[in-house]
Protein backbone atom coordinates (compact mmCIF):
# COMPACT_ATOMS: atom_id res chain seq x y z
CA UNK A 1 0.00 0.00 0.00
CA UNK A 2 2.82 1.94 0.54
CA UNK A 3 4.66 1.71 -2.68
CA UNK A 4 1.33 2.22 -4.38
CA UNK A 5 0.64 5.65 -2.63
CA UNK A 6 4.20 7.17 -3.38
CA UNK A 7 3.49 5.77 -6.91
CA UNK A 8 0.11 7.86 -6.96
CA UNK A 9 1.92 11.07 -5.17
CA UNK A 10 4.88 10.25 -7.80
CA UNK A 11 2.67 10.46 -10.87
CA UNK A 12 0.43 13.14 -9.27
CA UNK A 13 3.60 15.60 -8.67
CA UNK A 14 4.39 14.74 -12.47
CA UNK A 15 1.37 16.12 -14.21
CA UNK A 16 1.22 19.15 -11.76
CA UNK A 17 5.06 20.06 -12.72
CA UNK A 18 3.98 19.15 -16.84
CA UNK A 19 0.95 21.08 -16.21
CA UNK A 20 3.17 23.91 -14.73
CA UNK A 21 5.63 23.96 -17.44
CA UNK A 22 2.78 23.51 -20.42
CA UNK A 23 1.43 26.68 -18.99
CA UNK A 24 4.37 28.58 -18.87
CA UNK A 25 5.42 27.64 -22.37
CA UNK A 26 1.45 28.12 -24.28
CA UNK A 27 1.32 31.37 -22.52
CA UNK A 28 5.00 32.45 -24.28
CA UNK A 29 3.61 31.14 -27.45
CA UNK A 30 0.39 33.01 -27.54
CA UNK A 31 0.32 36.19 -25.28
CA UNK A 32 -2.19 38.53 -24.40
CA UNK A 33 -2.50 40.87 -27.38
CA UNK A 34 -4.94 43.09 -25.47
CA UNK A 35 -5.38 45.26 -23.08
CA UNK A 36 -7.29 44.45 -19.53
CA UNK A 37 -10.47 46.28 -18.38
CA UNK A 38 -11.54 46.23 -14.63
CA UNK A 39 -15.42 45.17 -14.88
CA UNK A 40 -17.24 44.10 -11.39
CA UNK A 41 -14.10 43.82 -9.94
CA UNK A 42 -12.77 41.10 -12.46
CA UNK A 43 -10.31 41.81 -15.18
CA UNK A 44 -11.93 41.39 -19.01
CA UNK A 45 -8.94 41.13 -21.42
CA UNK A 46 -10.00 42.39 -24.43
CA UNK A 47 -8.47 42.74 -27.92
CA UNK A 48 -9.26 46.48 -29.59
CA UNK A 49 -8.91 46.76 -33.58
CA UNK A 50 -9.81 49.32 -36.33
CA UNK A 51 -11.20 52.90 -36.13
CA UNK A 52 -11.69 54.47 -32.56
CA UNK A 53 -14.30 56.90 -33.85
CA UNK A 54 -16.20 53.94 -36.13
CA UNK A 55 -19.25 52.34 -35.05
CA UNK A 56 -18.59 49.34 -32.40
CA UNK A 57 -18.43 45.86 -33.08
CA UNK A 58 -18.66 43.13 -29.87
CA UNK A 59 -17.16 39.62 -30.55
CA UNK A 60 -17.83 36.98 -28.17
CA UNK A 61 -16.35 33.61 -28.40
CA UNK A 62 -17.55 29.72 -28.16
CA UNK A 63 -17.09 27.18 -25.79
CA UNK A 64 -13.22 25.67 -26.11
CA UNK A 65 -12.19 29.47 -27.36
CA UNK A 66 -10.89 32.74 -27.03
CA UNK A 67 -10.30 35.73 -28.48
CA UNK A 68 -7.80 34.65 -31.38
CA UNK A 69 -11.11 33.30 -32.90
CA UNK A 70 -12.09 35.96 -34.11
CA UNK A 71 -8.47 38.31 -35.12
CA UNK A 72 -7.59 36.57 -37.93
CA UNK A 73 -11.25 35.62 -39.29
CA UNK A 74 -14.07 38.14 -39.60
CA UNK A 75 -11.62 41.31 -38.25
CA UNK A 76 -9.61 42.08 -41.08
CA UNK A 77 -12.63 41.87 -43.28
CA UNK A 78 -13.95 45.22 -40.94
CA UNK A 79 -11.41 47.14 -39.23
CA UNK A 80 -11.10 49.60 -41.57
CA UNK A 81 -14.28 51.18 -41.30
CA UNK A 82 -15.26 49.91 -37.64
CA UNK A 83 -14.13 49.99 -34.13
CA UNK A 84 -13.50 46.33 -33.29
CA UNK A 85 -13.83 44.86 -29.38
CA UNK A 86 -12.71 40.89 -29.04
CA UNK A 87 -13.30 39.98 -24.97
CA UNK A 88 -12.33 36.64 -24.08
CA UNK A 89 -15.39 35.50 -21.55
CA UNK A 90 -14.65 34.86 -17.59
CA UNK A 91 -11.83 32.62 -17.42
CA UNK A 92 -11.03 31.60 -21.07
CA UNK A 93 -7.82 32.89 -22.80
CA UNK A 94 -6.32 36.01 -19.85
CA UNK A 95 -10.02 36.94 -18.89
CA UNK A 96 -10.67 36.43 -14.95
CA UNK A 97 -12.47 33.96 -13.80
CA UNK A 98 -14.96 35.53 -11.22
CA UNK A 99 -17.67 33.91 -9.11
CA UNK A 100 -20.64 32.82 -10.54
CA UNK A 101 -19.20 32.91 -13.92
CA UNK A 102 -20.93 29.68 -15.02
CA UNK A 103 -24.41 31.91 -14.91
CA UNK A 104 -25.26 33.79 -18.44
CA UNK A 105 -26.16 36.50 -16.45
CA UNK A 106 -22.51 37.02 -15.19
CA UNK A 107 -21.07 36.50 -18.32
CA UNK A 108 -23.13 38.80 -20.50
CA UNK A 109 -22.83 41.46 -17.36
CA UNK A 110 -19.29 41.39 -18.40
CA UNK A 111 -19.71 42.04 -21.77
CA UNK A 112 -21.73 44.90 -20.47
CA UNK A 113 -18.78 46.55 -18.66
CA UNK A 114 -16.74 46.17 -21.53
CA UNK A 115 -19.50 48.34 -23.95
CA UNK A 116 -19.93 51.15 -21.04
CA UNK A 117 -16.20 51.45 -20.78
CA UNK A 118 -15.39 51.49 -24.14
CA UNK A 119 -18.36 52.34 -25.95
CA UNK A 120 -20.27 53.80 -23.74
CA UNK A 121 -22.60 56.63 -26.07
CA UNK A 122 -23.16 54.48 -28.97
CA UNK A 123 -24.87 50.36 -29.07
CA UNK A 124 -22.90 47.86 -30.66
CA UNK A 125 -23.38 44.99 -32.68
CA UNK A 126 -22.72 41.75 -31.11
CA UNK A 127 -21.43 39.17 -33.15
CA UNK A 128 -21.87 35.67 -31.04
CA UNK A 129 -20.69 31.73 -31.98
CA UNK A 130 -21.60 28.65 -30.22
CA UNK A 131 -21.53 29.54 -26.42
CA UNK A 132 -21.04 32.83 -27.35
CA UNK A 133 -24.39 33.30 -29.08
CA UNK A 134 -26.08 32.53 -25.44
CA UNK A 135 -24.14 34.95 -24.14
CA UNK A 136 -24.97 37.22 -26.61
CA UNK A 137 -28.37 37.05 -26.59
CA UNK A 138 -28.65 37.24 -22.91
CA UNK A 139 -26.66 41.08 -22.86
CA UNK A 140 -29.45 41.82 -25.57
CA UNK A 141 -32.27 40.83 -23.07
CA UNK A 142 -30.26 42.42 -19.96
CA UNK A 143 -29.25 45.73 -21.65
CA UNK A 144 -31.01 45.84 -25.12
CA UNK A 145 -30.09 49.77 -24.84
CA UNK A 146 -26.22 48.86 -25.26
CA UNK A 147 -27.38 46.65 -28.46
CA UNK A 148 -28.10 47.52 -31.64
CA UNK A 149 -27.89 44.42 -33.53
CA UNK A 150 -27.35 40.24 -33.12
CA UNK A 151 -25.35 38.38 -35.61
CA UNK A 152 -25.37 34.82 -34.75
CA UNK A 153 -23.10 32.15 -35.20
CA UNK A 154 -24.29 28.64 -34.95
CA UNK A 155 -25.62 29.73 -31.62
CA UNK A 156 -27.00 27.49 -28.99
CA UNK A 157 -29.99 29.47 -27.63
CA UNK A 158 -32.47 26.58 -26.11
CA UNK A 159 -32.24 23.61 -23.83
CA UNK A 160 -31.64 20.73 -26.46
CA UNK A 161 -33.68 18.27 -23.99
CA UNK A 162 -29.95 16.13 -23.04
CA UNK A 163 -27.01 14.23 -24.12
CA UNK A 164 -24.28 15.74 -25.96
CA UNK A 165 -21.93 16.21 -22.72
CA UNK A 166 -18.30 15.30 -23.25
CA UNK A 167 -17.13 12.91 -20.45
CA UNK A 168 -14.46 14.79 -19.63
CA UNK A 169 -16.15 17.97 -18.64
CA UNK A 170 -18.20 15.85 -16.30
CA UNK A 171 -14.78 14.79 -14.93
CA UNK A 172 -13.52 18.18 -14.68
CA UNK A 173 -16.12 19.73 -12.81
CA UNK A 174 -16.26 16.97 -10.06
CA UNK A 175 -15.31 18.18 -6.85
CA UNK A 176 -11.42 17.72 -5.57
CA UNK A 177 -10.73 14.88 -8.63
CA UNK A 178 -11.69 17.49 -11.22
CA UNK A 179 -8.67 19.71 -10.20
CA UNK A 180 -6.24 16.57 -10.52
CA UNK A 181 -7.90 15.62 -13.68
CA UNK A 182 -7.15 18.81 -14.87
CA UNK A 183 -3.79 18.49 -14.13
CA UNK A 184 -3.31 15.86 -17.03
CA UNK A 185 -4.98 17.74 -19.68
CA UNK A 186 -2.08 19.12 -20.77
CA UNK A 187 -0.16 15.70 -21.05
CA UNK A 188 -2.83 14.59 -24.12
CA UNK A 189 -5.11 17.32 -24.52
CA UNK A 190 -2.98 19.06 -27.44
CA UNK A 191 -2.58 16.38 -29.32
CA UNK A 192 -6.39 15.76 -29.81
CA UNK A 193 -7.11 19.12 -30.98
CA UNK A 194 -6.84 18.79 -34.53
CA UNK A 195 -8.98 15.78 -34.15
CA UNK A 196 -11.73 18.32 -32.37
CA UNK A 197 -11.03 20.98 -35.23
CA UNK A 198 -12.20 18.52 -38.03
CA UNK A 199 -14.86 17.41 -36.28
CA UNK A 200 -16.34 21.06 -35.32
CA UNK A 201 -15.39 21.73 -39.22
CA UNK A 202 -17.24 19.07 -41.00
CA UNK A 203 -18.03 19.13 -44.13
CA UNK A 204 -15.44 22.31 -44.13
CA UNK A 205 -12.16 22.04 -44.17
CA UNK A 206 -10.22 23.27 -41.58
CA UNK A 207 -7.85 26.00 -42.35
CA UNK A 208 -4.46 25.81 -42.34
CA UNK A 209 -2.60 26.33 -38.72
CA UNK A 210 -6.35 26.79 -37.25
CA UNK A 211 -5.22 25.98 -33.59
CA UNK A 212 -2.14 28.09 -33.75
CA UNK A 213 -3.76 30.88 -35.53
CA UNK A 214 -7.10 30.62 -32.71
CA UNK A 215 -4.56 29.81 -29.77
CA UNK A 216 -6.59 26.90 -29.05
CA UNK A 217 -3.59 25.12 -26.87
CA UNK A 218 -4.65 27.91 -24.55
CA UNK A 219 -7.50 25.84 -23.55
CA UNK A 220 -5.39 23.35 -21.65
CA UNK A 221 -4.20 25.30 -19.07
CA UNK A 222 -5.84 23.60 -15.88
CA UNK A 223 -8.12 25.97 -14.71
CA UNK A 224 -9.05 27.31 -18.32
CA UNK A 225 -9.95 23.83 -18.71
CA UNK A 226 -11.63 23.48 -15.66
CA UNK A 227 -13.71 26.88 -16.54
CA UNK A 228 -14.69 25.57 -19.74
CA UNK A 229 -16.13 22.30 -18.39
CA UNK A 230 -18.09 24.18 -16.08
CA UNK A 231 -19.51 26.45 -18.30
CA UNK A 232 -20.44 23.59 -20.58
CA UNK A 233 -22.03 21.86 -17.99
CA UNK A 234 -24.12 24.71 -16.50
CA UNK A 235 -25.13 25.47 -20.11
CA UNK A 236 -29.02 23.71 -20.39
CA UNK A 237 -30.64 24.90 -17.17
CA UNK A 238 -29.35 28.55 -17.84
CA UNK A 239 -30.47 28.38 -21.43
CA UNK A 240 -33.83 26.90 -19.74
CA UNK A 241 -34.21 29.86 -17.60
CA UNK A 242 -33.68 32.48 -20.47
CA UNK A 243 -35.38 30.92 -23.81
CA UNK A 244 -38.85 32.07 -22.70
CA UNK A 245 -37.77 35.77 -22.78
CA UNK A 246 -36.52 35.93 -26.22
CA UNK A 247 -39.55 37.57 -27.77
CA UNK A 248 -38.57 40.92 -25.61
CA UNK A 249 -35.62 40.77 -28.38
CA UNK A 250 -36.37 44.02 -30.15
CA UNK A 251 -33.59 44.58 -32.33
CA UNK A 252 -32.40 43.03 -35.51
CA UNK A 253 -31.12 39.42 -35.24
CA UNK A 254 -29.53 37.62 -38.32
CA UNK A 255 -28.82 33.95 -38.01
CA UNK A 256 -25.79 32.04 -39.44
CA UNK A 257 -26.55 28.05 -39.41
CA UNK A 258 -24.58 25.47 -40.97
CA UNK A 259 -26.87 22.87 -41.99
CA UNK A 260 -24.83 19.90 -41.29
CA UNK A 261 -23.70 21.23 -37.85
CA UNK A 262 -22.88 17.86 -36.01
CA UNK A 263 -21.93 19.93 -32.62
CA UNK A 264 -25.66 20.84 -32.78
CA UNK A 265 -28.74 20.44 -33.89
CA UNK A 266 -29.75 23.76 -35.82
CA UNK A 267 -33.55 22.84 -35.58
CA UNK A 268 -33.77 22.66 -31.67
CA UNK A 269 -31.99 26.17 -31.57
CA UNK A 270 -32.29 28.47 -34.76
CA UNK A 271 -35.17 26.67 -35.57
CA UNK A 272 -37.33 27.51 -32.47
CA UNK A 273 -36.01 31.39 -32.29
CA UNK A 274 -36.83 32.34 -35.83
CA UNK A 275 -40.46 31.85 -33.95
CA UNK A 276 -39.57 33.59 -30.95
CA UNK A 277 -37.88 36.90 -32.52
CA UNK A 278 -39.60 39.38 -34.51
CA UNK A 279 -36.74 40.78 -36.71
CA UNK A 280 -35.49 38.05 -37.36
CA UNK A 281 -33.12 36.34 -40.22
CA UNK A 282 -31.89 32.97 -40.89
CA UNK A 283 -29.39 32.32 -43.24
CA UNK A 284 -28.81 28.33 -44.24
CA UNK A 285 -25.58 27.41 -45.20
CA UNK A 286 -25.97 23.59 -46.98
CA UNK A 287 -22.43 23.18 -46.68
CA UNK A 288 -21.39 24.59 -43.54
CA UNK A 289 -20.56 22.91 -40.12
CA UNK A 290 -20.18 24.76 -36.29
CA UNK A 291 -17.70 27.13 -38.06
CA UNK A 292 -19.58 29.31 -41.04
CA UNK A 293 -17.44 32.51 -39.80
CA UNK A 294 -15.05 30.59 -41.80
CA UNK A 295 -15.99 29.55 -45.00
CA UNK A 296 -18.54 31.87 -45.31
CA UNK A 297 -16.37 34.90 -43.56
CA UNK A 298 -17.08 37.81 -46.73
CA UNK A 299 -21.39 37.06 -46.53
CA UNK A 300 -20.79 37.18 -42.69
CA UNK A 301 -18.56 40.78 -42.27
CA UNK A 302 -20.72 42.06 -45.02
CA UNK A 303 -23.83 41.21 -42.43
CA UNK A 304 -22.04 42.78 -39.84
CA UNK A 305 -20.81 45.94 -41.41
CA UNK A 306 -24.72 46.42 -42.98
CA UNK A 307 -26.10 46.17 -39.42
CA UNK A 308 -23.21 48.36 -37.69
CA UNK A 309 -23.76 50.98 -40.88
CA UNK A 310 -27.20 51.34 -40.11
CA UNK A 311 -28.88 54.33 -38.79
Amino acid sequence: MTIFLLVVFASALGACVHSAVYTSRVTDAHPPEGEMLEVNGASVHVIRMGEPEGAPILFIHGASANANEFDWTLAPRLNDRFQLMIADRPGHGYSDRLEGAHMLEVQAEQMAGVLEQLSPDAPAVIVGHSFGGAVALRLALDHPERVKALVLLAPVSHDWGGGGQAWYNEWATTPVLGAAFSNLVPLVGPGRAEDGAESTFHPAPVPENYTEKSAINLLFRPPVFRANARDVIALREELTAQQSRYGELAMPVVLYSGLQDTVIKPELHAGRLKDQVADFTLVDLPNEGHMPHHGEGEQVAEAIARLASAR
